[in-house]
């Protein structure tokens, strides 16, 4: 009976800590990224947080919320049919992560050159800021 009981036991504390284990940052900004790819705009959205604040560098917010981030790149998603980024180099320190992009809207035009940097709060996207070189 004690054996079937620390088995139990035991049981629920590895089950415990396996679904207690954080997201890794870097995975957040990877799953966002194929979404993007994809254009899956329920995908795109899911790693973020519900109050996430988008910014372009250095403090100036251009929305806040994950609602508004849907219908902004909902729309983007459906008229850019040549949309695509692709990451040019990714540097992760704790729970930031900062991606060198390049990103085409449309086919024969030059893409456009960003820094996204994502700051992640509680296993979501919370802040993001882009930051595009002169």
């Amino acid at each position: 009976m004690k054996t079937t009981i620390f088995t139990v036991l035991g049981l629920l504390v590895f089950s415990s800590n396996i679904f207690a284990q954080s997201v890794q940052p870097e995975d957040l900004a990877q799953q966002q990224l194929d979404a993007y790819n994809k254009r899956d705009i329920d995908a795109f959205i899911a790693p973020y947080s519900d109050s996430v604040k988008v910014y372009n560098f250095p403090q100036q917010l251009m929305f806040t919320g994950k609602h508004i981030m849907k219908e902004q790149y909902g729309k983007m998603f459906e008229q850019a049919v040549d949309l695509h980024c692709t990451l040019v180099n990714r540097m992760v320190e704790g729970n930031t992560v900062i991606d060198q992009e390049s990103v085409v809207f449309q086919k024969g035009s030059p893409p456009a050159k960003v820094f996204a940097v994502y700051k992640i709060k509680d296993n979501k996207i919370a802040e993001v800021y882009f930051i595009r070189p002169d």
